[in-house]
C-alpha cells in the first residue's frame, strides 16, 4: 500500500470515530442500560391492569374515618 492510500484509511477511521462520538448520547440512549431498564419498566407497566371501585364508597369512607379524627377546640389552641 502507498502512503496516501494508508492517509486516506486513517482519515476515514478518523471521521467515523468523530461521527461515533458525536451520536453517541443518541446511541446509548437507544443501546444502553438504561433502554434496557426503560424497556424492561415498560413491559412490567403494560403486565398491570387498572381495577376500579365505587368511588362513592370511598369518598363516604374518607369521611367517616375524617369525622373520627381528634379535634382541638379554640379554648384548647389557646392554651397551646
Amino acid at each position: 500500500m502507498t502512503a496516501v492510500s494508508w492517509l486516506s484509511l486513517a482519515l476515514l477511521v478518523c471521521a467515523v470515530a468523530v461521527v461515533i462520538g458525536a451520536e453517541w448520547p443518541r446511541i446509548n440512549e437507544r443501546l444502553g442500560l438504561e433502554a434496557r431498564r426503560k424497556r424492561e419498566r415498560d413491559h412490567r407497566k403494560s403486565q398491570l391492569t387498572l381495577l376500579r371501585s365505587d368511588t362513592d364508597e370511598f369518598a363516604a369512607s374518607v369521611e367517616r374515618d375524617l369525622e373520627q379524627l381528634p379535634t382541638l377546640d379554640e379554648s384548647d389552641r389557646r392554651r397551646n
